[in-house]
């Protein structure tokens, strides 16, 4: 009786297993996962970007100066 027993359980396993959902329901589940995924990726870019935006700090001063300025460099003739 444990053999018949198991073999139906192994059996009505792998039936389970095969009766997966059909191309179009995978096609639903396919474009849902998308959609979320793209609604997560603009929340986090969004955030990121007023992130940015917020941190930056506003400087009027010029870059480089002439006391910070690289030395020009002079050639010399042979």
């Amino acid at each position: 009786m444990k053999k018949v027993f198991t073999l139906v359980a192994v059996a009505s396993m792998f039936s389970f297993v095969a009766c997966g959902p059909s191309a179009e329901e995978r096609a639903k589940i396919e474009e849902a996962a998308k959609k979320q995924m793209d609604s997560i990726f603009n929340a986090a870019s969004q955030s990121l970007t007023a992130d940015t935006t917020a941190a930056a700090p506003a400087t009027t001063e010029p870059a480089a100066t002439e006391e910070h300025a690289a030395p020009a460099t002079e050639e010399k003739k042979h």
